[in-house]
C-alpha cells in the first residue's frame, strides 16, 4: 500500500534538519548556544564563524515557523506538497554546506 505524502511532517524535519546542522557546526567550534528552534539566531552565530554561510542562513529563516505550526490539529491547513519540497530541498542545501565546512575527519 502506497502511503501518501504528509507535508507538514515533511516541514517540521526539514526546519529540525537545518536546526540540528547549524547546532553540530556550533558544537564543532565550541560556540555555546541557548535552547532554542530559532534557525535566524542559530544562523547569525554560525556566520560569525563562517561569513560563505550568509545567504544561505538568511534563505533558511523561514524554515523557523515549521518547528511548531502544523504539529497540532488546531493549527492551520498543512503546507503544499511544493512547499515541502522546498524545504527539504533547502535542508539539504544547508546540510551539505554545514558538513562541506567541517573537517574531513569530522564529516559522516
Amino acid at each position: 500500500m502506497l502511503v501518501p505524502p504528509i507535508p507538514e511532517d515533511a516541514v517540521f524535519h526539514a526546519q529540525q534538519a537545518v536546526e540540528k546542522a547549524l547546532k553540530a557546526f556550533l558544537c564543532w567550534y565550541d560556540v555555546p548556544f541557548r535552547k532554542t528552534h530559532d534557525l535566524r539566531e542559530l544562523g547569525r552565530q554560525c556566520v560569525s564563524l563562517d561569513n560563505s554561510l550568509d545567504s544561505l542562513c538568511l534563505r533558511a529563516e523561514c524554515l523557523t515557523p515549521f518547528a511548531w505550526q502544523f504539529r497540532y490539529p488546531e493549527e492551520p491547513s498543512a503546507p503544499s506538497l511544493e512547499e515541502a519540497r522546498q524545504a527539504l530541498s533547502l535542508a539539504r542545501e544547508v546540510y551539505e554546506a554545514i558538513v562541506e565546512r567541517l573537517p574531513v575527519e569530522a564529516r559522516p
